[in-house]
């Protein structure tokens, strides 16, 4: 049996008590049956429920246990490849749908947090940390980029201005997001879960999907129950498995790893981040770092390709916050975690549907906290009758792996060898 309890992370530490969950343990009908309680699978539910339709929600494990439950916690913008390269890819008009919806994870995010009253130490304020004159350039025209789409919250930071935000002497200078920020994603996930039971949805957790019945009236099996159900969202994405095959031939999971340093103390982390903004370099193989609500450093950074768990989390990570933070030198590390997310050939998230009722939404790679809020959204748009937004996604042009699953991981890794090389080079 797969661990399906928490891994010992910082979140999962801090996390808000929540009731047990039960097991799905008979037979049930439903309008949709969501798969999967991470973000995608939470957000689709309750905007399904908010909009009149019956909802069971099976999880594997518990609510939150993949990457909504273990990401950096930081609330970023757009995509992870940029509408300008969307734009070259799907033509202008395609583009400017999506292009407007890049700001909306967000945005529906803080409008869960106040209407369900969640408490998830959410804090406003993300930074992108430039490391050369190459990546100052790249934000200029991304603050531009963005501005063209009506988002306005935005100021580019100087070496000095830059400095006053973050206590750290690699950057020449960066770009402040207002409308970014950062919160404790687990607590943001079980309070999206609260809120889905208060509207009367339903949520199995140890309840996996193991296979997918599809026809006019699909019916999804766990091991001691089926629901029965009129659409299905399949929300699994880097923990889906090979529960439906081809959306696994199309992505691969990566990891990403985490540490968590002991309280600072009040002095030390606002030494550090005055204004309490969240972090992230410009890198491809980017480091990213925030405070807790706790005053702890988070810093995260480093991908696996293929999804194992390193032996030595703290070993990989640890020298990354000390080159950032050579004051932490002699701070000890509480919490050290990794989770998966999941990445595509083109970087851009992968929607669809299988047959007249199947939906899914996934691949983030990497960019899933925002994006994640926004499917849901879009999601329950496309059972609602409304497919525009859907279809915007659904036509992005997607690719499997070279090779198939067999290469996937070596080639993906390969790929990451020669842009660390960019990296390190500054080219």
């Amino acid at each position: 049996m797969a661990n399906t309890l928490y891994p010992e992370s910082y979140y999962a530490a801090s996390a808000n008590a929540v009731p047990p969950r039960p097991a799905l343990q008979d037979d049930v009908e439903t309008d949709v049956c969501v798969i999967g309680a991470g973000y995608t699978g939470l957000s689709s539910a309750l905007f399904l429920l908010e909009n009149g339709f019956r909802v069971t929600v099976l999880e594997a494990a518990k609510v939150g246990f993949g990457a909504s439950g273990r990401n950096g916690g930081q609330i970023v913008n757009s995509y992870s490849r940029d509408i300008d390269v969307i734009e070259r890819s799907v033509g202008p008009k395609q583009a400017q749908l999506l292009g407007h919806m890049a700001f909306e994870g967000g945005r529906i995010i803080r409008e869960r947090v106040a209407k369900y009253n969640i408490q998830c130490d959410l804090k406003d304020g993300g930074v992108f940390a430039a490391i050369t004159a190459k990546q100052m350039g790249h934000l200029e025209s991304q603050k531009r980029l963005w501005e063209r789409f009506g988002h306005t919250q935005l100021e580019l930071l100087d070496q000095r201005r830059i400095r006053e935000v973050v206590a750290c002497d690699q950057y020449v200078g960066g770009m402040l997001d207002m409308s970014g920020g950062h919160i404790h994603p687990l607590n943001l996930a079980l309070g999206e879960a609260a809120a889905i039971e208060s509207l009367g949805g339903t949520i199995y957790e140890q309840s996996p999907a193991v296979r997918i019945e599809r026809g006019a009236n699909p019916v999804v099996h766990t091991p001691q129950g089926k629901v029965r159900a009129k659409f299905i969202i399949v929300a699994g994405n880097a923990y889906l498995g090979n529960l439906v095959p081809e959306l696994a031939a199309k992505s691969m999971p990566c990891g990403t790893q985490v540490i968590t340093t002991e309280p600072l103390g009040d002095d030390l982390a606002k030494a550090l981040l005055p204004q309490d903004y969240c972090v992230e370099d410009c890198n491809y193989l980017l480091d990213y770092y925030r405070l807790t609500g706790d005053k702890r450093l988070i810093f995260g950074g480093g991908v696996v390709y293929g999804a194992r768990d390193p032996a030595n989390i703290e070993a990989i990570i640890r020298p990354k916050m000390l080159k950032a933070f050579p004051q932490l030198k002699d701070v000890k590390i509480d919490y050290a975690w990794t989770g998966n997310f999941l990445l595509t050939l083109s970087r851009l998230p992968q929607v669809g549907r299988l047959g007249d009722n199947i939906y899914y939404s996934q691949g983030c790679s990497g960019h899933g906290v925002t994006y994640t809020h926004l499917a849901g959204k879009v999601l329950a748009e496309a059972l609602r009758g409304q497919a525009e937004r859907f279809d915007a996604f659904a036509d992005l042009p997607h690719y499997p792996f070279p090779g198939g699953q067999l290469l996937r991981t070596p080639f993906a890794a390969l790929g990451a060898w020669y842009y660390g090389l960019r990296d390190k080079f500054g080219i």
